[in-house]
């Protein structure tokens, strides 16, 4: 089996050697090129795994580089060696599609890991069966089609991504998906929510931390980061990252490494970072909250997930495919949509998106006594059409934490008064076996 080649371009012979030497002990082949034209013309006779290119040529950038590659061989990858502090370059590049970059003077290490990523990406025999054993993304709406397109093409590069859309819309699918096709594939995927980290831990929690650094380090701390070595980061609601953690996160990036509380020295990392808010990050830029050189950096690749609204011929198949879900997890089949139904749901708004009509399928299997659910099922908003996309009522979460703790003391209290016969129970509280049983599993009642 032939080894894999990389072409060099780069008019430094000294470099060009050290790559040589370095990527030979990985058991890889090289050849090199001292200018575009070469280049082009090299890889016009040849196949090659991977190009490293310098962004300075005699006749020209790297940039000039990835844009022909892009063109003419759009399945190769190219990285580009950019001037340590010129990371703008190197942004550019990702943007017209480059693999990644390595900065100068070379970092030996990281330049090892890039070139084993882009070789894993390679070889594509697995992205696709991943792919389809894993999360899929659901419809044959144009809308959908043009995304699972994006996806596709960005899975095979490590620029960063930030994904954007209203909550609901699942920011977190794609994200999986993009490292489920990607040469990241067989590493970890951990996803932070930012919102959720309190802010007087979250330096701990995603950089770690080193035992005796603070009061209650009683152990070395991996982070969150750290966790995702060899894998996909992904930052769920960035938006919410206080500015120093900002800060701290920029450096993360450029410099690709990490020093946790108490460390003295850096610690290099190799992971992919992912991003997702449904806030505007660009209207928290110019307010002031967000840092603009942060945004640039995560916001190298944007990808716009659809409201459910805008792809609204969807519906018949995301109903039908959650409502599967859904028997099965009872154990039983699940009713069908009926008509009226059909036509309800492809006439509501969705102010929250694929979640919430998961959520009403939900609530509706629950209520439904025929093999059919109808409108009344549903218990659709009033209004919600005219305030699509509009935020969720304040208390929302809370209240219908409220209704769940309610309900489980009532079934509980009815299941102690039948002796825990689950029929005698459900007829004590006006529902069907069935609706029954689905609410003792929804609510984790044993």
């Amino acid at each position: 089996m032939a080894k894999p080649t990389i072409l060099i371009v780069d008019d430094e012979a000294d470099l060009v050697e050290l790559v040589s030497l370095t990527l030979a002990r990985m058991n890889l082949a090289t050849e090199s090129a001292g200018d575009l034209a070469s280049a082009r013309r090299i890889m016009g006779e040849r196949r090659f795994d991977l190009c490293l290119a310098d962004m300075r040529l005699p006749d020209g950038d790297g940039l000039d580089l990835v844009a022909w590659i892009q063109q003419h061989q759009p399945s190769l990858p190219v990285a580009v060696i950019s001037a340590h502090g010129n990371v703008e370059s190197a942004v550019r590049a990702l943007k017209l599609g480059a693999f990644d970059f390595v900065t100068k003077p070379l970092d030996l290490g990281v330049l090892r890991r890039l070139v084993a990523v882009a070789i894993r990406l390679g070889d594509s025999s697995g992205a696709g069966e991943t792919t389809r054993l894993g999360p899929q993304l659901l419809g044959a709406s144009q809308a959908m089609g043009e995304l699972r397109a994006l996806i596709a093409r960005v899975a095979r590069s490590q620029a960063p991504v930030h994904i954007s859309g209203e909550s609901g819309t699942g920011k977190e699918l794609v994200a999986r998906l993009i490292h489920a096709g990607g040469a990241r594939r067989d590493g970890p995927f951990v996803a932070v929510n930012c919102g959720a980290i309190p802010t007087e831990l979250m330096e701990s929690e995603l950089f770690g931390h080193k035992r005796g650094s603070f009061t209650g380090a009683v152990s070395d701390k991996r982070g969150l980061v750290q966790s995702a070595e060899g894998g996909t980061l992904f930052l769920d609601e960035v938006a919410d990252l206080p500015l120093h953690m900002q800060v701290k996160l920029l450096r993360v990036i450029q410099e690709k490494s990490v020093r946790p509380i108490g460390e003295q020295r850096e610690q290099p990392i190799d992971v992919r970072v992912l991003s997702a808010t449904h806030k505007s990050l660009a209207a928290l830029v110019a307010s002031g909250r967000f840092r603009e050189d942060l945004y640039y950096r995560i916001n190298v690749i944007e990808i716009r997930v659809p409201a459910l609204r805008e792809h609204a011929g969807d519906i018949p198949e995301l109903a039908a495919t959650m409502l599967r879900r859904l028997g099965r997890r009872l154990g039983n089949e699940a009713p069908a949509l009926g008509p009226e139904a059909l036509s309800a749901l492809g006439a509501y708004g969705f102010p929250g998106n694929v979640r919430e009509l998961e959520n009403i399928l939900e609530r509706a299997l629950t209520l439904s006594t025929s093999e059919h659910i109808s409108v009344g099922d549903l218990q659709l908003r009033e209004g919600a059409g005219a305030a699509a996309g509009a935020a969720a009522a304040p208390g929302g979460a809370a209240l219908g934490d409220q209704l769940e703790n309610i309900e489980r003391d009532a079934i509980i209290k009815a299941l102690e008064q039948t002796r825990y016969n689950k029929t005698a129970a459900a007829r004590l509280l006006g529902m069907t076996f069935r609706a029954l049983r689905y609410k003792v599993k929804k609510l984790g009642i044993e």
